[in-house]
């Protein structure tokens, strides 16, 4: 495709990276233009008569619609009318060359020789390439994140699961904490992943053959089952606040009790805002992937639950920061001991709370505009594809339970290894010591028979040799065996 093909596609790709009202002229809006356009088109080369003479033939090149030209002249259409900007280039033309032979001229890419610089927005082409470079970064970057979070976050599961002694309903309710993060990260790739298969980068794509509502049910399921995720992450947030407060607070309470309320609150919840919003979405906005927010009334169902958790949390996070203030002052400390240990507390909680999301809630996505929301989509992108591995890392790899459980496994697995490596070289010397004494002794068998007053057989023999070893065996002073029951003893 031509230059304005590209951006057309390029339009389109931007609309699935960011939700953007600012141009008023939705890509279904588009969508339907181009349609029209192209209906309209066909229809007019039906109806022309057909020519007599040699002439390169009508046709429709997914930009713009071409009637017959004659050999060796450059024929020119008027700007099509689907463009978003084409009130700016509304007098301006697209320009194709008809060769001598009757065939359009073919320029080195393959394609039609076409010039549409008269169609080009004013001042669009640059800024739209980088705003979608920049778009782009931003999907890569927290693509990225959402990986290592995801690898991170599915080792501490591991680990707070293999070890006996760590399972509490403290850390069981970490360890949703940490599913539901799995879940939200997987959930966003996924999505994105049928999003760019449905509205592929590649720009030589046709137009005509962009997914229609049947091809985009499975992309609109992946978006319905994303926002429960996204929803059952901040309030596993919230119950983590809940706790903390509650662990933290005068009264004493029951674990035991409260751990069903929390489970539903984490995972129960967010249905009773996810599912009207998807009812919503399909009734009255069942647009593209539902990536996009036209009516932002049907978004507040699902933005309102979310920000009132966030705000719950945020006065939690500052009722757990003046207890602890309260109980630094008790001990006594130093002043610069007691301002490190604030600090550290405080910064610890912050992404163990999701605190930073409530700069991001004061500033709402109709409000950001310009260089504001490239800042507040930075930080929001960032921070909320690696906090899972932040959270990963606060409640369990540095935890120091955990430590000593991993310290107090792998000194077990050394002692088994250096137990199993000393029981065999103290049967190999025993085993030696026999050989080598059985070779010195060679007992006949007169004693046998002189003692016995008969004649001893061959089962016999063997009786007599192996007793002293059963017995040693069966007493538990067998020279490998004294060892491995002493280090057990021990």
């Amino acid at each position: 495709m031509q230059k304005s093909s590209k951006l057309l596609l390029l339009f389109l790709l931007l609309h699935q990276k960011i939700e953007s009202r600012t141009t008023g002229y939705s890509t279904k809006d588009m969508l339907e233009a181009w349609q029209r356009y192209q209906e309209a088109c066909i229809r007019k080369m039906m109806e022309d008569p057909q020519p007599t003479g040699l002439v390169c033939n009508r046709t429709f090149d997914m930009y713009v619609c071409w009637d017959d030209a004659l050999p060796n002249t450059s024929a020119q259409v008027p700007c099509p009318w689907y463009l978003p900007w084409h009130q700016q280039v509304q007098d301006g033309f697209v320009f194709q060359k008809c060769g001598a032979d009757g065939q359009w001229v073919i320029d080195a890419s393959g394609l039609p020789w076409r010039d549409h610089s008269q169609c080009v927005g004013l001042n669009n082409d640059l800024p739209f390439q980088k705003h979608l470079w920049i778009l782009e970064q931003f999907r890569l970057m927290y693509t990225v994140g959402y990986s290592v979070s995801l690898m991170a976050l599915l080792v501490a599961l591991a680990l707070l699961a293999a070890f006996r002694k760590l399972r509490c309903k403290r850390n069981y309710i970490h360890m949703n904490l940490f599913l539901s993060y799995v879940l939200r990260a997987v959930s966003i790739l996924v999505r994105d992943t049928l999003l760019w298969l449905h509205f592929p980068k590649d720009l030589q794509v046709d137009l005509s053959h962009l997914p229609r509502e049947q091809a985009v049910a499975g992309c609109r399921l992946a978006q319905f089952l994303t926002q429960y995720c996204v929803c059952a992450n901040y309030f596993w947030l919230l119950v983590e606040g809940l706790y903390l407060h509650n662990l933290l607070g005068q009264m004493a309470f029951s674990e035991e009790t409260y751990f069903p309320a929390y489970v539903l609150l984490g995972w129960g919840a967010p249905v009773l805002f996810v599912i009207p919003w998807g009812i919503m979405r399909y009734l009255y906005e069942n647009n593209e992937c539902w990536e996009r927010n036209d009516n932002m009334g049907y978004w507040w169902i699902i933005r309102c639950p979310i920000l009132v958790s966030i705000f719950v949390n945020f006065v939690i996070f500052i009722r757990v920061i003046k207890i602890l203030i309260s109980k630094l002052r008790a001990q006594q400390m130093g002043y610069m001991d007691y301002k490190c240990r604030l600090a550290k507390s405080t910064l610890t909680l912050i992404p163990l709370l999701g605190t930073h999301e409530v700069a991001f809630a004061l500033v709402t996505e109709e409000q950001a505009q310009g260089t504001l929301r490239y800042i507040k989509f930075f930080f929001e992108l960032f921070l909320n594809s690696f906090q899972g591995l932040l959270v990963s890392t606060f409640y369990c790899f540095v935890n120091k339970e955990v430590q000593s459980e991993i310290q107090r496994k792998w000194q077990a697995c050394q002692l088994d290894i250096s137990l199993l490596e000393k029981a065999g070289r103290s049967f190999g010397l025993w085993g030696s010591w026999r050989s080598r004494k059985s070779e010195t002794e060679k007992p006949t068998c007169a004693p046998i028979y002189s003692q016995a007053g008969q004649k001893a057989s061959p089962g016999g023999l063997e009786n007599a040799a192996v007793a002293p070893f059963k017995q040693t065996h069966m007493n538990c002073t067998s020279p490998w065996y004294v060892p491995i029951r002493m280090k057990a003893e021990k």
